[in-house]
């Protein structure tokens, strides 16, 4: 936990996930669990988060998938070790990292599995959009693919535990470089292929801040640094090769042209190659003749629906865009309307016939096709969809768990005051770009709720949508934050937290906070006094209890709680005309966190209640360092009080969580630890 603490001041983080390091020693057997525990396993291509994974349809990308597996070479290791795909979003370049990965698994003339291992990065995936676990993971997958490599990396984690929270450059040498120099000569070693797709996906979410620049700027030096990795790893001849796909965003095509990767790496442009138009013919012509197959004969009709005249119509429509194709059948396909006229009205929408593949980014055919979706839908319910697209977009990276669009909804229309259902029935008209029945049709999106990104973007560009369709994400942000709030009042300290729209209140509300740019100063007003009208002290006890939640309130709210400038939840709303308000709020978050540690440390409480003791163990090493720095009273004194308390009637536990705060300032490297191990001496006082 030290990257959270060392220099904790004036810093924000949107995600935080707690995993127990504190042990030093891992016993025999114990090391590759360990590994496999750390590591991001949803990042891999075969994982059940990304079931079904999406891959090519059958019959298409064939030219690009030979290049790849032409590069590869199986047998024959290539000559440049390193190849970049790369494309604009939507020409499938997650498909093409799947599918090389079945097929390369598949095959059964070769002695050895050629894939070592895989990482799919994913924008709203906490596990995937760090690079934290990309060694770890890496390493965890070569213990399996490469089996004689396995009791290196084995001895190397059982060396020191605490590689694992090392630098990533301090982790590829311990736990990959080094374990393959230990197997002696490498030369005649079947060269593995590993699999990064979706580098711009990247985004250092445990960084992240909500300043625009310093989170574009988080994401360059981020992605830079994954590429450097995997030239260190080429600069030390193993046998491994790295294919890996990505946007061609400026810094990392400027990193992969520059002279250390120039010699090394084939670029490998996804435009450039195979027949794209013959491979949206082969998708259309299979798609439409599925769907035809469910029609039933329309008397006068001389050939069969839907006609070559048409299908030529579409196919020039797609211009070689398989996105625009596949968002199109989905349309056509709503089993509550007639295929044959919503594609006869996609067809006589506007159509700029001089638009072609290159013209990929903005997309502007296919924005036409959102526009025509969006027309599609029954004016009484369009206000209704463009709110709940609003919370949708606005609370995206929270929900993401929710992975179904249902259950989002659910939880939205509680705290939203809709009609239960109400929701997810406004939206049912957009059902070919929103994932409403939570199946994957294999299609690549970096969202759990859109089948692409580019509806998303489209949704946020004022510019785009219809009159009557503006989205306002940050109307749905405070219109989920004043619901969130509202339901932190049903939170109580010794009641149990069941409902869904109450746990995700506990689990977000502070994230939301961050995320906020108020509208109008009466916004700001209420959700001021909404937060000073809830019980913060029962808030954060439940956050205590609580081992499965990897979002913590409290966490945030203790950030330099007794800074002369504020907490940072307070700073983060510096309007001066609330001062006051923010003085109350300032006030009842440090009377929360004294309430919330004075209670815990009870030994009546502990004796009644289950405490997630690592969890609790670090917050209150948190608090402590707040406390020591600033001396507070009678906060100070507070706490003093009930560790003395503690220790007179829970000797045993008084003492493992003393031990356990202590390996938390150790691994912190902060000035003040011997400050805060003197509160628990001056607990000590008395009672001795």
């Amino acid at each position: 936990m030290s990257s959270y603490f060392a220099n904790s001041r004036d810093f924000a983080i949107n995600k935080l996930t707690l995993n127990n390091t504190n042990n030093n020693y891992i016993s025999e057997g114990d090391a590759l669990q360990y590994l496999h525990k750390h590591s991001a396993t949803s990042a891999m291509h075969d994982s059940e988060e990304r079931y079904p994974p999406p891959l090519c349809h059958e019959g298409t990308r064939d030219v690009v998938i030979c290049r790849i597996e032409g590069w590869y070479g199986f047998e024959i290791p290539p000559e440049k070790k390193i190849m970049w795909v790369h494309a604009p979003a939507g020409y499938g370049k997650t498909a093409v990292a799947g599918t090389v990965s079945k097929k390369m698994e598949s095959r059964t003339d070769l002695d050895f599995n050629p894939v070592g291992a895989t990482f799919f990065f994913w924008r709203t995936s906490p596990e995937r959009n760090s690079p934290a676990r990309f060694i770890i993971t890496l390493a965890y997958q070569f213990t399996i693919s490469i089996p004689e490599l396995a009791p290196h990396i084995e001895a190397a984690v059982k060396r020191n535990p605490m590689v694992l929270n090392k630098a990533l450059e301090a982790q590829v040498t311990k736990l990959i470089v080094e374990p393959f120099k230990s197997l002696g000569e490498l030369d005649n070693m079947p060269h593995r292929l590993v699999i990064i797709d979706g580098l711009d996906e990247c985004i250092n979410s445990d960084q992240e801040s909500r300043i625009e620049k310093q989170y574009a700027e988080d994401q360059e030096r981020v992605q830079v640094r994954i590429l450097d990795l995997i030239r260190t790893l080429h600069s030390h001849n193993l046998p491994l090769c790295f294919l890996i796909l990505s946007r061609p965003e400026p810094w990392i095509k400027q990193h992969i042209g520059s002279k250390s990767f120039q010699s090394i790496t084939e670029t490998l442009d996804l435009y450039q190659v195979g027949d794209h138009m013959k491979d949206v013919e082969t998708f259309v012509r299979a798609e439409l003749a599925r769907i035809a197959e469910h029609l039933d004969p329309q008397p006068g009709d001389d050939e069969e629906w839907p006609g070559e005249d048409t299908v030529k119509d579409f196919l020039q429509r797609t211009g070689g865009h398989m996105l625009y194709a596949a968002t199109v059948i989905r349309h056509i396909g709503d089993p509550y309307d007639d295929p044959r006229q919503r594609l006869q009205d996609i067809l006589r929408g506007e159509f700029n016939s001089t638009q072609d593949l290159t013209h990929s980014t903005p997309f502007s055919s296919l924005h036409e096709l959102y526009r025509q979706i969006l027309r599609s839908c029954p004016q009484a319910n369009r206000a209704t969809m463009v709110g709940v697209l609003e919370e949708l977009l606005a609370a995206r990276e929270e929900l993401w768990l929710r992975s179904k669009v249902q259950a989002a909804c659910n939880i939205l229309d509680r705290l939203c005051g809709r009609a239960p259902g109400r929701g997810i029935k406004a939206l049912r008209p957009l059902h070919a770009v929103i994932r409403l029945s939570g199946d994957d049709d294999g299609s690549s999106s970096n969202s759990p709720f859109f089948y692409h990104s580019s509806f998303a973007e489209f949704l946020r560009d004022r510019s785009q949508p219809l009159p009557d369709v503006t989205i306002n994400v940050q109307k749905g942000l405070s219109r989920v934050l004043a619901g969130c709030l509202k339901a932190l009042s049903a939170i109580t300290m010794d009641g149990q937290v069941s409902e869904e729209h109450v746990k995700f209140s506990l689990n977000h509300w502070w994230s939301l906070w961050f995320g906020l740019h108020p509208i109008t100063d009466a916004d700001l007003s209420s959700h001021f006094k909404a937060l000073l009208s809830a019980d913060l002290t029962a808030c954060f006890i439940q956050n205590v209890m609580d081992n499965e939640r990897s979002d913590n309130s409290l966490f945030y709210c203790l950030l330099d709680l007794y800074h002369r400038n504020g907490s940072l939840i307070v700073r983060r709303r510096p309007f001066p005309v609330y001062a006051a308000l923010i003085e109350d709020l300032l006030s009842h978050l440090r009377s929360s966190a004294d309430a919330c540690f004075r209670h815990v440390l009870d030994p009546e409480f502990l004796n009644s209640h289950l405490v997630d003791f690592y969890r609790f163990s670090l917050f209150l090493s948190l608090y402590m360092m707040q406390l020591s720095e600033h001396r507070p009273v009678p906060a100070f004194d507070n706490l003093v009080q009930a560790l003395r308390g503690l220790l007179e009637k829970r000797e045993t536990f008084f003492k493992k969580l003393e031990e356990s705060v202590e390996k938390s300032m150790h691994a912190s490297n902060r000035d003040s630890k011997p400050a805060v191990m003197d509160i628990f001496k001056r607990a000590r006082q008395d009672v001795e």
